[in-house]
């Protein structure tokens, strides 16, 4: 029961207030280690959600300290289910087990790794945007977080980094019998995916598969094909970084992903998966955007009290998060360094193969339907830039939690 005088959120910011003491001992792994940098923001985001509309408690009722737990237990969930597949890095974020990625590789340091027992297992250049990369597997016996340690002595100011593994930033929320809407906007234009692979779209112009056992159908990333549609985009390239490997989503493949993007063409790609910085995946983006592509991505859902997301958080990116049916920034929504735009995240819907009509929720479907916005414009053959400027005059509501405003607020049902 509510207290006489007291509105939910008003108990929500006084109950995130209280955690900043004792939350910060229970919520951190063995060791004392806090994967998430998330507990010491604990109260920084009770003040910042005294100040956003947030979604009704009976919606969701997740407080900083459950959303910090939950996103605890994925992370230990993922690395005991990978069966050793996965292990956590020097920063204690879950990455691919056994190898590392050394960037611009020489013979020198080749040479130098190869003596200190980091043997290679694929050298290459990410395809399209020029960037040289070694996978090197760890000596025997050693963790991911020891190698890692073992090779930046042996080569200082070479950038050395694990390949970390990104997670998808929205749920299905059970079937719904809302109809779709028909947008009022310019419509057109080409999306491309990253994520898991897209089925039963017919708007699926190319599909490629960058992990395992890809492409392989993923209702997350069907959902968004779905809401793609609905808002007008024309043509989808789908990207899987995941397939059936159970180190998918990291790094690498996704620096793959937007290489392959970049050499067809693409001009808005979506990225509705959130992880931690990787060096690697920074200079994809980079290279991807100097070839004129906007890159959108989603600020995620481990709440505001969460560490900055990552690609959102890369200088450049469009940021977005979700917003409910009445316009109200979801409760659980991250955050990244910057923030552009909102976009519909909850009360909507998609139809996914063999599940039929299917709600959503999380800042996964709010960044598609942002990219979508762009994507129309640049259609009408305007470079990134000048789309950005001509979606910033159809966003509304401009503030500290929606960024430039809220965009395709119409666009709230897939089809």
């Amino acid at each position: 029961m509510i207290p006489r005088g007291k509105t939910p959120y008003a108990l929500l910011a006084s109950l995130l207030l209280a955690l900043t003491g004792p939350a910060q001992a229970q919520l951190s792994l063995p060791g004392g280690i806090d994967p998430l940098g998330t507990l010491g923001r604990v109260g920084d985001a009770a003040q910042e959600l005294t100040d956003r509309a947030l979604a009704p408690t009976s919606t969701i009722e997740r407080s900083a300290r459950q959303l910090a737990q939950a996103r605890i237990a994925r992370l230990e969930g993922l690395v005991m289910a990978s069966r050793g597949a996965v292990d956590w890095d020097d920063r204690h974020e879950p990455a691919r087990a056994g190898e590392v990625l050394l960037l611009d590789p020489d013979p020198a340091s080749l040479a130098l790794a190869r003596d200190r027992g980091f043997l290679p297992i694929e050298q290459g250049v990410i395809e399209d945007l020029g960037i040289a990369y070694a996978r090197l597997s760890i000596p025997a016996g050693q963790s991911l977080a020891r190698g890692l340690k073992i090779l930046r002595r042996a080569l200082p100011g070479r950038e050395i980094t694990a390949d970390q593994i990104h997670f998808p930033s929205g749920v299905g929320a059970g079937g719904t019998s809302a109809k779709p809407a028909t947008p009022a906007l310019p419509r057109g234009g080409t999306v491309g995916v990253i994520d898991g692979a897209i089925a039963g779209s017919d708007r699926l112009v190319a599909q490629r598969g960058f992990a395992s056992g890809a492409p392989k159908g993923s209702e997350h990333a069907s959902a968004i094909a779905s809401l793609l549609k609905s808002a007008g985009s024309a043509r989808i390239y789908g990207a899987d970084v995941y397939g059936s490997d159970p180190a998918g989503g990291n790094a690498l493949a996704i620096a793959r992903a937007l290489g392959w993007m970049a050499g067809q063409g693409v001009p808005v790609v979506s990225i509705s998966l959130v992880g931690p910085a990787n060096p690697l995946l920074a200079r994809a983006v980079a290279a991807a955007r100097a070839k004129g592509m906007a890159v959108v991505a989603a600020v995620g859902n481990d709440g505001a009290a969460a560490p900055p997301a990552y690609p959102a958080s890369y200088p450049g990116v469009v940021a977005v998060t979700g917003v409910d049916g009445r316009g109200r920034v979801l409760i659980e929504a991250g955050r990244a360094s910057h923030l552009d735009y909102a976009a519909p995240g909850a009360d909507m819907s998609a139809i996914v193969p063999g599940k039929g009509r299917i709600g959503l929720r999380g800042t996964s479907f709010a960044a598609p339907l942002a990219a979508s916005r762009i994507a129309a414009r640049m259609a009408q053959g305007k470079s990134a830039g000048s789309a950005l400027e001509a979606a910033n005059s159809e966003a509304f509501g401009a503030s500290r939690q929606t960024g430039r405003g809220v965009l395709c607020m119409i666009c709230r049902s897939g089809t």
